[in-house]
């Protein structure tokens, strides 16, 4: 039952979207760092933006719909969502507020001082307008549509995060209007930033704006008319999905016609350039039904995320991280048979550290392997163009049962994921979309393969997706196995997301919606009770998010039982550490780095069996409850004690990028003046190749 029914007492929980914000500020202070590479620093604030953007179209715009439900509470914290939204909206002004003055004040300098400018209008020499007006002319002017407010011509729509400049003009156009006012929107094929020659630069790398372009040239666009104003701005919209489950009676065919709808959701956020003035910045708040408070005033660019390219532009090695070469396992050296290499034992990988390929190897591998007869796999992120898909066509193609979980509902990745389903549907393969009303959020491969003594099946279970280029930004782990017991759960859990009956009993994986969160419960009550008999008691879990009440609870009550207790999150926490009578055994950190720490492990020192679980599940109502997600037991002794290391006590030793939480939600990187000690960096030393 989903914890909700519980009503614990509010003091005990954290607000979720303030915890939020907290994790976009330790974000911002990658930024901020000047051990940081340079290039990287801007990397780090694009992040910020680019999370941000998605906590207004998301979070902010569920507080909104619930404020006009009139909702008297939306958390475990029991404020309202009118307190919530007043206090996430100060708090965002200060985010912001500090993420522009970076940029200004630090970021921008010091790239200009490495060669790397980003031009405003009052610095183009004479050759520098002359090209710009040309680019101009030649690039922008073509594809612009100016619409002059009046009768015949309302407020235009607004694309969701679009590029828009409002006008003020003076005089009458040809037809003697003279509305005062005009909208002009960037498309979104237009670069956002542009590179100068090197010549015309004056320096190795110098970047215009798009937006600084407009701004010189927009009279162009209103010939014998005035330019009194220009000023660029922004909106935000709400991006969440609806779909109605007791309508809907083709999930696909219903996300088709739900998707365009995104971009011109209710606006919840405008963002305007400073030197727009009181009269447009009033007139945009009404023409999205926003308020003052929704309006955020920034000095420079109204989109950073737009300069997030700029790192990729430049060939400035020394400005960025060092590259490295992920590792490969031992048992994986050379050329090698995947299925040969497993039989001989379970592999682990850890990701970014070691490679991603020996996964791709798989499915390559089975696609071509005669002795294959089916592969099934899950697919939440992968990428438009991924090298896994393209093997799973080939498979389907060459008469091989290739079963496909879509998970059509994966946020943001909608399109890419109804592209993947018709491409495989094309070509012969079973595509299913999981089960309705459940994100389908475990990661899972099968192969099964026929040999000597009948089937065998070989199987890849992650913590992360199947997603080539975040496998070298985020940490996960995986598991490629052929232990007879795993890999009949694993397709068990395949049968009952591609067919029809009750959940069978499963011998060691744990499974959402049904006993992950129970065993999760069970497993720390017994450390609770081993406690209180006296007996050495021990936690340590890694997440992205502990948002649950009961899971919080029961952590609470093993405290008081005198379990210690180490949680490694790094983002939302709802849990308050170090509370005295409450959960001083507990302690909580986080770890914001080169890579997002993105894997999920659970430890519990079981009285010295030390039972250890990787999983696709995050400590979240909508993870144990409206998901399918596994957690899958490290049975192999020596990996066991990998994943303890890699995945649990380095980052417990971790001295340099670790936050450690307070009481009141608050982080602090605490000075120590012990030997340096970096998770992220000690992985990278002891598993990458050169």
């Amino acid at each position: 039952m989903p914890s909700l029914a519980h009503h614990f007492p509010p003091e005990h929980f954290l607000n979720r979207e303030l915890s939020l914000l907290a994790f976009n500020r330790r974000v911002l202070a990658q930024a901020a760092d000047v051990r940081v590479p340079l290039l990287e620093r801007l990397r780090f604030l694009c992040i910020v933006s680019s999370n941000l953007d998605e906590f207004f179209e998301i979070r902010v715009a569920g507080l909104k719909e619930q404020i006009k439900l009139g909702a008297q509470t939306v958390g475990s914290d029991r404020l309202s969502a009118a307190e919530v939204f007043r206090r996430v909206t100060k708090e965002a002004h200060r985010l912001i507020e500090e993420q522009y003055r970076l940029l200004n004040e630090e970021i921008l300098p010091a790239l200009r001082a490495e060669g790397i400018c980003f031009f405003k209008r009052s610095e183009w020499s004479e050759a520098q307008q002359a090209w710009i007006e040309d680019y101009f002319r030649r690039e922008v002017m073509p594809v612009l549509t100016p619409i002059g407010l009046d009768p015949a011509h309302p407020f235009p729509r607004v694309l969701n995060k679009s590029l828009n400049f409002a006008v003020e003009l003076s005089g009458k156009d040809a037809f003697g209007r003279s509305s005062g006012a005009a909208i002009v929107q960037a498309p979104r094929a237009l670069p956002r930033v542009i590179q100068l020659p090197r010549e015309l630069a004056g320096v190795e790398y110098g970047f215009v704006f798009l937006s600084s372009i407009m701004h010189r040239h927009v009279g162009e666009l209103f010939a014998g008319m005035q330019v009194q104003g220009c000023y660029q701005f922004r909106v935000t919209r709400n991006s969440d999905l609806f779909v109605d489950d007791e309508e809907v009676k083709n999930l696909r065919q219903a996300l088709q016609g739900e998707l365009p709808q995104r971009h011109f959701g209710d606006a919840v956020r405008l963002e305007v350039a400073d030197n727009c003035s009181e009269q447009m910045s009033e007139f945009l708040l009404q023409q999205f039904g926003l308020g003052p408070e929704d309006l955020y005033r920034v000095p420079g660019i109204v989109n950073l995320v737009r300069l997030i390219s700029v790192p990729d532009r430049v060939d400035r090695p020394d400005l960025k991280f060092k590259p490295f070469q992920p590792g490969l396992p031992k048992a994986l050296s050379g050329r090698y048979d995947i299925f040969a290499a497993i039989r001989a034992g379970d592999i682990l990988l850890h990701h970014p550290y070691q490679s991603f390929s020996p996964v791709i190897e798989l499915l390559r591998q089975a696609t071509d392997d005669p002795q294959v007869v089916a592969i099934k796999m899950t697919v939440y992120r992968t990428g438009t163009d991924s090298v896994l898909m393209e093997h799973l066509l080939r498979a389907a193609q060459k008469g091989k049962e290739v079963t496909v979980v879509v998970e059509l509902m994966a946020r943001f990745d909608e399109e890419a994921n109804l592209s993947i389903a018709a491409r495989l549907e094309e070509v012969g393969a079973h595509v299913v979309y999981g089960v309705f009303g459940y994100k389908t959020h475990a990661k899972m491969m099968l192969v099964l393969r026929r040999e000597d003594h009948g089937y065998r099946r070989y199987a890849h279970l992650g913590t992360g997706n199947y997603h080539p280029r975040t496998s070298r930004l985020y940490t996960d782990f995986g598991l490629l196995t052929c232990h007879e017991g795993m890999t009949h759960d694993v397709g068990e859990v395949f049968k009952q997301l591609t067919g029809l009956g009750r959940a069978s009993d499963l011998q060691h994986l744990w499974l959402a919606p049904f006993t992950l969160h129970e065993n999760l419960l069970a497993a720390i009550h017994d450390e609770t009770e081993a406690a209180r008999a006296g007996r050495k008691a021990r936690i340590i879990a890694k997440m992205n998010a502990l948002i649950e009440a009961e899971i919080i609870e029961a952590l609470y009550a093993a405290s008081q039982a005198g379990v210690e207790i180490d949680l490694i999150v790094r983002g939302v926490c709802c849990l308050r550490p170090g509370v005295a009578g409450l959960s001083e055994n507990i302690r909580v950190r986080s770890i914001v780095g080169r890579f997002l720490e993105h894997h999920r492990v659970y430890y519990f020192y079981a009285d010295g069996e030390e039972r250890v679980y990787l999983a696709s599940a995050d400590w979240m109502e909508r993870n144990f409850f409206r998901r399918i997600e596994v957690a899958f037991p490290l049975l192999d002794a020596k990996l066991k004690r990998r994943v303890i290391r890699e995945g649990l006590k380095v980052y417990l030793a971790d001295n340099c990028q670790a936050w450690d939480m307070e009481a009141d939600g608050s982080y602090r990187i605490k000075p120590t003046r012990r030997v340096r000690t970096c998770s992220q960096e000690l992985l990278l030393t002891e598993l990458a190749g050169e």
